[in-house]
């Protein structure tokens, strides 16, 4: 096997090359929203290395022999040319970084470099340049990390549904060799190690049952070289490393149970030592076990707890065990060393040191006899989470101004420079040389749910559960200043004003401040205090009159400015509990004949509500107008639509993945259109901003759903291929803004605890509809066979059909073949392919159809052509169609649990259900719908001009329908219905 400074160098450069761009890509993908995360594929591995195989390969003439891989050094990385975009959503920057793992010291020789994990990516750091490479790949969040001793191989994982472990180049930021589904029977992994030489890499699953593996990785193999599972007793594994001197070595800790492990590389099995440890053992309180090393002699393992003790373990080495035999190593506590009284966070070697951290802050350095050498304890850190030392040794030189040691001699403590890194998401640099503290960047360390973007200048503010609102220059990536609010403050909504003078902020205990945009100092004597519960929205009319909040207790609060002495203050003015469940939007907007701003606010309660702000006073907020936005899905967002035509439209999205446009002053839903799907509804839109007249004859709307960040080229019409979305926080999406200018977009991660910039480039996107065709044909593709196949067959006649019933089944006239069907027939056409909407949704596509020319030509549409029905159909239909659990959702509402614990209607309670809830029918009608699913009346029978006959009295529903009735009865029994279990993902 080769060396890791050996790897890569066999191949041909064509080959090689291509396999890079393959990995690229994969990268690329995997953050994409075409793919199905929870997928399930075999377990397998994609490596980009050759192992021990340049026999296979001839070097042709005029080509180097080497990869970029192997011909990079570690400048390479910050050297690369990004070129021209080709996705129209590109990670840009990552503001934040997962403070709960490790950040390391990769690079210090010409630049200070560190790796750490944000989210679902790895960020490589350049401190010096002040710039970000990003190692995108995985499809979950990173879980842990490590770096090989000469920093050169990184390795991620991640948790979740199809869990990745990915191996990177530290030079070049290639991934090098992925492992798929490396957890099949678990949630990901849980720890990660690197052997020494980097030829061996090292899990431990995040399941119930977790499994330690060893893989090959640099073989390129697809599964791990040995398994070991181990039992549940020995508690929850988090924390795992090789011994340095003897990569056959390993051990790993629970809170309660330290492991040794031991690697017979000939048999490929993996024996473990865990002798349990009591308070018995060495009549002493041991403490709860927080990291694992092997001491630098190879001969014993440290364990350092939270009681600030370390337990000392012998190894006790046997000769070879003979063949066949699963006898090895072992390990037995054999001293307690009280080392402090603070509890030891984190446990480390290095140049020849051991290491601790602690909960206090302190940093102690302890030789290996456990004799104090040096410590630092005056640089009042908090919790130490993190150590990480260079690479390079410290050298001296006539100037050095190291520290003395402990010892009576008093020699210059030497250690090389170190990371530290804080439970407070604070990552400092410390140089021993003069001991100098460094503070690179402190983050949020707590769920960042806040962002808000300047209105005209490249200003980023980020609010945080913890308490901080940090305001960023998003171009130059610089931190400009911050606030920290008084603990139990946590920030959860911010917006700035219209003219970017002031940021409202909403907390999470209901207080409201109103701050100057550009010192975070309070613009009221005293911060509003009306909501007893968290403000989940911030918005100020166009004028900045008027300030209005939404909180959890689905109240809307408003506050104006008044002019008192000559100065403008703000005031509260009313509020009122106007909706029923969640506000999902709180939107200004401004009147058509006049300047005068109105207040609207929309809940998953299904009911837009208009507020009169003339005629509201002190605590009475006036209701204008309310309106119902949907029957059954509830919405989930509201924008003002661009002024793309001659009406003026709210746009709606909505649970069910349709977009509507309602008329902003009659609130008719004039549009029904199928919006973007990719796993979830949108939660969250807005409209991408343009700085130049031409650009308002194109617009575009950003959009998040649970954990994508999309593009809608507007305006929106179901062509699904004028969308696309990228994978941005996969536990979350809690938050959305835009640059004043277009060009980028911000999305809060929420507990991820990160904010990452996207570059938006639209001419990508744009290339990308053109690909998918023009006119009908996307859509063709949104129905079973596309235009030859036997739906759109069906269609067809029934389309035709339609003529013939409207001018009479049995007339001998001469038939009139034309283009269009009357409205009339439009539900009809609907029924017979498949679709049974409501009466509401049958009047949407009345009003959609009657005035789709009524801006332009002041006429109402009476009929319609194919193509228009094929765009209504697939607009208005369910997405995924109808499925069982739709189903089951419903009956858990209307029924009650069984015995078996199935929820069901009795016979008499569904049938009054039918004639009194919802569009309820008539005793006729219902008698006469169940007669036909029965079989007593011929399927269409009524909806025939020329039908008379009717046996619907005839039937008995005590003897048709059972007493209890479940979804799947109901679904197959009743209606005679073949319904699927449950809807796709990725698509209609």
């Amino acid at each position: 096997m080769k060396s890791s400074g050996e790897l890569g160098t066999g191949m041909e450069p064509e080959q090689q090359d291509t396999l890079e761009q393959e990995g690229r890509d994969q990268g690329q993908k995997q953050g994409g929203a075409r793919g199905e995360r929870g997928s399930t594929r075999p377990r397998k591995g994609i490596s980009y290395l050759d192992g021990d195989q340049d026999t296979q390969f001839q070097t042709r003439a005029g080509y180097s022999r080497e990869s970029l891989v192997s011909r990079s050094t570690e400048d390479t990385l910050f050297q690369k040319d990004e070129g021209a975009q080709v996705y129209p959503l590109a990670l840009n920057w990552s503001f934040g970084w997962n403070s709960s793992l490790p950040v390391f010291y990769i690079r210090e020789r010409n630049q200070r470099v560190l790796l750490y994990a944000c989210g679902h990516t790895a960020v490589i750091y350049n401190v010096a340049k002040n710039t970000q490479h990003h190692l995108q790949g995985h499809p979950n969040v990173i879980s842990c990390l490590c770096v090989s001793e000469d920093r050169r191989w990184i390795a991620t994982a991640d948790k979740g549904p199809g869990c990745l472990i990915i191996l990177w180049d530290s030079f070049t930021g290639i991934p090098v060799h992925t492992i798929f589904d490396s957890c099949p029977q678990g949630n990901g992994i849980r720890a990660i190690a690197i052997s020494r030489d980097a030829k061996y890499l090292a899990t431990i699953s995040d399941a119930e049952v977790q499994e330690v593996s060893i893989w090959r990785w640099t073989l390129a193999v697809e599964t791990p070289a040995c398994t070991l599972k181990l039992p549940r007793e020995y508690g929850s594994q988090n924390y795992l490393t090789f011994n340095p001197a003897n990569n056959k070595e390993l051990v790993s800790n629970s809170k309660t149970q330290t492991i040794y492990y031991w690697w017979h590389e000939e048999r490929d099995t993996l024996v473990h030592s865990a002798p349990l440890l009591t308070e018995n053992t060495f009549n002493k309180l041991v403490g709860k076990f927080s990291q694992s090393i092997f001491h630098p002699n190879s001969s014993q393992i440290l364990s350092a707890t939270l009681e600030g003790k370390l337990v000392v373990w012998d190894i006790q080495r046997r000769p070879t065990p003979a063949p066949g035999s699963a006898d090895g190593p072992s390990i037995k506590p054999c001293k307690l060393v009280h080392l402090q009284k603070e509890a030891v966070s984190v446990l480390t070697v290095a140049d020849g040191y051991i290491v601790t951290g602690d909960v206090k802050g302190h940093i102690k350095f302890y030789d290996q006899t456990l004799s104090i050498a040096h410590w630092y304890s005056h640089l009042q850190l908090s919790c130490i989470r993190t150590l990480s030392f260079s690479q390079s040794a410290a050298s001296m030189h006539q100037s050095a101004n190291f520290p003395p040691d402990c010892t009576l001699k008093g020699d210059l403590f030497v250690v090389r420079n170190f990371i530290i890194a804080t439970s407070d998401a604070t990552v400092y640099h410390l140089t021993t040389d003069g001991t100098r503290l460094e503070k690179l960047f402190v983050e949020p360390k707590d769920a960042v749910c806040a962002i808000s973007c300047h209105p005209y200048q490249p200003l980023l503010a980020v609010g945080s559960v913890c308490g901080l609102i940090k305001v960023w220059d998003y171009q130059r990536k610089r931190y400009l200043f911050s606030r920290v609010f008084d603990k139990g403050l946590g920030v959860q909504s911010l917006t700035y004003n219209p003219e970017g003078a002031l940021l409202g902020a909403g907390f999470t205990e209901g207080t409201v401040y109103i701050l100057d945009a550009m010192s975070l100092q309070n613009e009221t004597p005293e911060p509003f205090k009306y909501s007893r519960s968290s403000v989940t929205h911030v918005s100020f009319s166009h004028d900045s009159q008027y300030m209005a909040t939404a909180d959890l207790s689905f109240t809307v609060a408003v506050y104006t400015v008044v002019v008192r002495g000559g100065r403008r203050l703000w005031e509260y003015l009313a509020r009122l509990r106007s909706h029923r469940q969640s506000i999902r939007s709180l939107l200004f907007g401004v009147y058509l004949d006049s300047n005068e701003p109105r207040l609207l606010s929309l809940g998953k309660d299904r009911l837009l509500i208009e507020y009169n702000l003339s005629r509201s006073h002190k605590d009475h907020l006036e209701v204008l107008d309310i309106h119902r936005t949907d029957q059954g899905h509830h919405p989930t967002c509201m924008v003002w639509y661009p002024p793309l035509t001659k009406e003026l439209f709210l746009l709606v999205c909505n649970s069910g993945y349709k977009v509507k446009l309602f008329n902003s002053t009659t609130k008719m839903c004039r549009k029904t259109l199928l919006g973007p799907a990719y796993g979830s509804p949108i939660e969250q839109a807005q409209v991408l901003p343009v700085r130049t007249a031409p650009e308002l004859q194109k617009r575009y709307l950003v959009f998040i759903n649970r954990d994508k960040v999309g593009l809608q080229i507007l305006p929106v019409d179901g062509n699904p291929h004028k969308t696309c979305a990228m994978v941005c926080h996969p536990n979350g999406v809690a938050g959305l803004a835009l640059s004043y200018d277009g060009r980028f977009a911000f999305t809060a991660g929420g507990q991820d605890r990160s904010v990452v910039q996207w570059t938006i480039t639209l001419s990508a996107l744009d290339a990308a509809v053109s690909l998918g065709g023009e006119d009908l044909t996307p859509f063709y593709g949104l129905v079973p066979g596309g235009r030859e196949g036997r739906f759109y067959r069906e269609l067809e006649d029934y389309f035709f059909y339609s003529q013939i019933r409207s001018q009479g089944i049995d007339t001998m006239e001469t038939r009139k073949v034309s283009e269009h069907i009357c409205l009339a027939e439009v539900p009809f056409v609907m029924r017979a392919i498949g679709f049974y909407p409501s009466e509401e949704k049958i009047e949407d596509m009345f009003n959609e159809i009657r005035f789709s020319e009524y801006a332009d030509t002041g006429k109402l549409i009476d009929r319609i052509n194919l193509p228009d029905l094929l765009k209504v159909y697939v607009n208005h239909r369910p997405p995924f169609g109808n499925t069982l659990r739709g189903l089951r959702q419903s009956f858990a509402v209307l029924g009650t649990p069984n015995e078996q614990g199935e929820s069901v209607v009795r016979r008499d309670a569904l049938l009054q259900l039918l004639l009194t809830r919802g569009e309820h029918m008539t005793e006729e009608e219902m008698t006469d719908c169940f007669a036909t699913l029965s079989g007593l009346n011929p399927e269409g029978w009524k909806s025939e001009p020329a039908a008379s006959a009717c046996r619907g009295s005839e039937i008995s529903l005590e003897e048709e329908l059972p007493d209890e009735i479940t979804a799947e009865i109901f679904a197959s029994e009743v209606l005679g219905l073949t319904i699927s279990e449950d809807p796709g993902e990725d698509g209609p």
